[in-house]
């Protein structure tokens, strides 16, 4: 039996569909089997080759023993009206099933140990469970978990997101991906910055609270380029990029330094610190701020110095500078103490202006202690 036009047809669904000819041409030759076994006087069994220069097809029958070995072989040759109808049915049946599991294998291939890649996808499905993602070639699942809290998404957006895992499940390649880890900020900030992509500047650390604020270390390889610079961009362009696709999370890089003292007080920008005493052996850095850099210093809940400890791996005492003043010893004992009072800038010394809505209103005196909660 020979089929002219089969292989060129074959040739332009393989294209249409994006699998190989060969996965086709084995569809082909189940459909011709089990239709060959339906068909009237056929034998128990049958296997068909398929020339796959000429389109020739052979049916060859078979008999069988008690314990399914084949004891002989022949040529068949099955016509009929009823066999090229029953032959197109089992094709199409077999041929969905076989495009389907070749369409799964291929995603699983193309996205296999892509894990921590950034992929763009366009969100088709939203409830409160998942996120379905379309990215094209497949799709991608963004679990409630690995979502930005409280960031809108709706149908039709364009999202950028991070890959987590991928997953040969029986329905299909599963593609897990998240918006809320904190290497998804380092692949953000690569498409904007060439300087990370060819190694002369180096994200050393990230610590990062979704939706609301990440800092980020740099450090560079090359003592001409400006670490912070370079990923700041002109009028702070590049890091704007990030912080679009980021739905307004605020962004804050800081020069990784040797110093720890200098980095930790660069970390707790934008307040200004006045003094960082390091205790190796405990990991702990005591920062000392004027009062009214205080609330900038630790930001809003906690969330500034918090940040700063997760980046530099310290626990961050901050304390203001203005400490309480006790006069009467007995007075300790039933709180009473007078405090002296703090100093009052005038005009010839005035104060940093505060700009920042981060900033939390802190009394005279008052400290936080924070540690990287992420040990």
């Amino acid at each position: 039996m020979k089929l002219d036009t089969m292989m060129e047809a074959i040739e332009v669904l393989a294209r249409e569909r994006g699998v190989a000819v060969d996965t086709i041409l084995d569809a082909f030759a189940n459909a011709l089997v089990a239709a060959y076994k339906r068909s009237p006087g056929a034998a128990e069994e049958a296997r068909v080759t398929i020339d796959p220069e000429s389109g020739e097809v052979m049916v060859y029958a078979q008999e069988l023993d008690e314990d399914g070995n084949v004891i002989d072989e022949w040529e068949d040759t099955p016509e009929g009206e009823a066999f090229g109808r029953i032959a197109a049915q089992s094709f199409k049946q077999v041929m969905q099933f076989k495009l389907r599991e070749a369409k799964r294998e291929l995603v699983y291939e193309m996205y296999e140990g892509r894990e921590g890649d950034l992929v763009t996808g366009i969100v088709q499905q939203v409830d409160y469970r998942s996120v379905i993602l379309d990215l094209g070639d497949a799709e991608a699942i963004l679990p409630g978990s690995e979502r930005i809290p409280f960031e809108r998404l709706e149908r039709g957006n364009r999202v950028k997101a991070l890959i987590l895992e991928v997953r040969n499940e029986p329905k299909g390649a599963q593609i897990v991906v998240s918006r809320s880890h904190p290497d998804l900020v380092r692949r953000l900030l690569e498409l904007e910055v060439p300087e990370l992509t060819d190694g002369t500047i180096e994200i050393v650390n990230i610590a990062r609270e979704p939706g609301h604020r990440s800092k980020i270390a740099v450090i560079s390889h090359d003592p001409n380029v400006d670490p912070k610079g370079a990923c700041v961009g002109a009028r702070g362009s590049r890091v704007r990029q990030v912080v679009n696709e980021l739905r307004g999370e605020k962004v804050d890089v800081v020069q990784w330094r040797e110093d720890v003292a200098q980095f930790i007080a660069e970390a707790l920008g934008p307040a200004k610190v006045k003094e960082v005493r390091i205790d190796e052996e405990e990991k702990k850095a005591e920062v000392i701020v004027s009062e009214h850099q205080l609330s900038l210093a630790i930001g809003k809940e906690g969330q500034n110095a918090r940040l700063a400890a997760r980046l530099s791996g310290y626990k961050v005492d901050i304390r203001s500078d203005v400490e309480p003043v006790v006069e009467d010893e007995d007075a300790v004992a039933e709180g009473e103490a007078p405090v002296e009072d703090a100093a009052v800038p005038t005009e010839e010394t005035p104060p940093d202006v505060i700009d920042d809505e981060d900033a939390v209103d802190a009394p005279a005196g008052a400290g936080v202690a924070v540690t990287d909660e992420s040990e």
